[in-house]
């Protein structure tokens, strides 16, 4: 009996599925289905930071498929205090340690908040991607009591929260002090308060500015005590202790995906979400997070960041969103050097999803096809584009006049026999992404493909003669030499080399080539792929 496929056949169909049924089984609304992403204001965003709004709009996207009004909910937590100037932020905001980052003037002065700069940024980037979003601010929701009644019940149980907390990950910490963080209304620190006493009849809560210890380092308080109304937005909920709890509620949040990093946070605000404020919380899906390549998280304190708009200068929105529902399992490494691996395997898709390559699974067939729409937020175009592989365009790039770097590739092009159509906007869209790589990257990204002994030796040979001969013409001629010496067929080796170089079986003239590309980066990548040797499938996860 054949498997039935559902909606798109992704995991991101069977998960609004999952949704549906669960709703039903609860007995809630189906008229408005909110799934939701957090958007950190403390920092520069990298390109994490916006695998939670793809994942949580693909099923948005699943479940409007399925017949149903979805929405998604992007929320930024410009309420949270500064714990850490981030690297590249002027070290003059050093003096706003502490402080809700919507209250610390932009240094760049053009908005509002340091909070709302750092927030607009991702936001830019969720537009290019083409994700549709309502923006909530988590300083005007407490401003506008959108959390009072949840702040109120949160507080009245404050010792069964911190009960639950210490069942859960051990900290005794709202043991004693209450899961709320007021604003001094002396030094303006959010952090270095500590509530005793809630006063319920005046929506009042009574602190003293003690001090905290953030980021491994005690940040002193002022010693000033008085009163928050938390009716007003004079502080609000610790995010461990009740915040994502509040928000599901109010909300009414049915599916949120999170990062293994908060998954203590997550399950803590399940428990609470449940047992306090008598909601039952939303579907999740837990997600590795991205590494740097030296093996790292991203931190936008420690600077090690690779931000959605450095991926969007070489790769196209697709290949960004391709990035992030690929797969949930697993942390990968990443870096820049990965963006015309994402741009090939998008053209890939598409060559699924048009017929243009056959996949007999048909199962298997459904969900590349589906991967593929949903990087194009399910409004993928009417027929395919012009594929030229990433590493072709670079060469060309390299090579072209300046001033005239557009037409020249087109003419290229048209004589290594691509049926371009002369005005065609996605191919000018790929040569710049080519021309940006070009200008600030030397790196060639490498195509694996399948060697024998004997093309392995081969390989090793010529990068030896690579190491020591510069003039093209002569390596030229020894790729057909060392062919023969080897016993394989010229053709072959420079099919081998072609697709290594530039992912194709044949392109330009390779001692052209070799020294346009300088002999060094050829070198690092021909090394490269007799390391890697075998080609893996191509294959998408969750």
């Amino acid at each position: 009996m054949r498997e039935q496929i559902i909606g798109h056949g992704t995991w991101y169909d069977k998960m609004a599925v999952e949704i549906l049924e669960r709703e039903r089984k609860l007995d809630r609304s189906l008229d408005l289905i909110r799934t939701e992403m957090g958007i950190t204001a403390s920092g520069f965003p990298h390109v994490g930071s916006l695998g939670d709004a793809a994942r949580s709009f693909a099923v948005t996207l699943a479940l409007r498929n399925q017949g149903y009004n979805s929405k998604m909910i992007a929320f930024s937590d410009d309420k949270d205090g500064l714990r850490k100037v981030p690297a590249g932020i002027p070290p003059s905001l050093k003096k706003y340690l502490g402080f809700p980052v919507s209250s610390i003037p932009d240094p760049y002065k053009c908005h509002e908040s340091y909070g709302r700069h750092m927030s607009s940024l991702l936001l830019e980037a969720l537009d290019k991607c083409g994700i549709d979003y309502q923006f909530m601010t988590g300083s005007e929701a407490y401003r506008n009591g959108l959390f009072n009644k949840e702040i109120e019940t949160i507080l009245l149980h404050a010792k069964r929260v911190g009960e639950i907390i210490r069942e859960e990950v051990g900290q005794e910490k709202f043991i004693e002090a209450l899961p709320y963080f007021a604003v001094c209304s002396n030094c303006g620190r959010i952090y270095t308060t500590k509530v005793y006493e809630f006063l319920p009849k005046e929506n009042k809560l009574l602190y003293s500015c003690e001090g905290m210890e953030i980021k491994g380092q005690w940040m002193e308080g002022c010693g000033h005590k008085d009163e928050a109304d938390y009716t007003k937005g004079e502080g609000k909920l610790s995010w461990k202790a009740g915040e994502f709890a509040a928000r599901w509620k109010v909300l009414d949040i049915r599916f949120e995906p999170y990062g293994k990093d908060i998954a203590d946070s997550v399950r803590v605000n399940d428990r609470i979400c449940q047992e306090i404020l008598a909601y039952a919380p939303p579907i999740h899906a837990k997600y590795e997070l991205f590494l740097d390549i030296s093996g790292k998280r991203f931190s936008k304190s420690a600077g090690r960041i690779f931000s959605p708009q450095l991926w969007l200068r070489y790769g196209s929105p697709q290949s960004l969103l391709l990035l992030m529902l690929k797969r949930f399992v697993g942390a990968r490494s990443l870096s820049v050097t990965d963006i015309p691996q994402y741009m090939n395997e998008l053209n890939e898709l598409e060559d699924i999803h048009f017929g243009r390559k056959t996949i007999s699974d048909e199962k298997e067939r459904a969900k590349l096809s589906g991967l593929y729409k949903y990087c194009w937020v399910l409004k993928p175009p009417a027929k395919p584009n012009i594929h030229v592989p990433y590493n072709l365009l670079t060469y060309l790039a390299k090579v072209a006049p300046k001033d005239s770097e557009i037409d020249f590739i087109k003419e290229k092009l048209e004589a290594y026999g691509y049926k371009i159509e002369r005005d065609s906007k996605d191919l000018e869209r790929r040569i710049e992404y080519a021309l940006n790589w070009a200008q600030d990257y030397p790196e060639i990204k490498e195509t694996t493909t399948r060697l024998n002994t004997k093309e392995t030796t081969a390989l090793k040979e010529f990068i030896q003669t690579l190491e020591i001969e510069e003039r093209e013409n002569q390596l030229q001629g020894a790729i057909f030499n060392i062919a023969r010496k080897h016993e394989v067929q010229p053709s072959r080796f420079f099919q081998i080399l072609y697709t290594i170089l530039l992912g194709v079986p044949q392109g330009p003239r390779l001692g052209p080539y070799i020294i346009a590309m300088e002999r060094r980066n050829v070198i690092k990548a021909l090394k490269r792929a007799i390391k890697k040797k075998e080609n893996p499938p191509f294959k998408i996860e969750p």
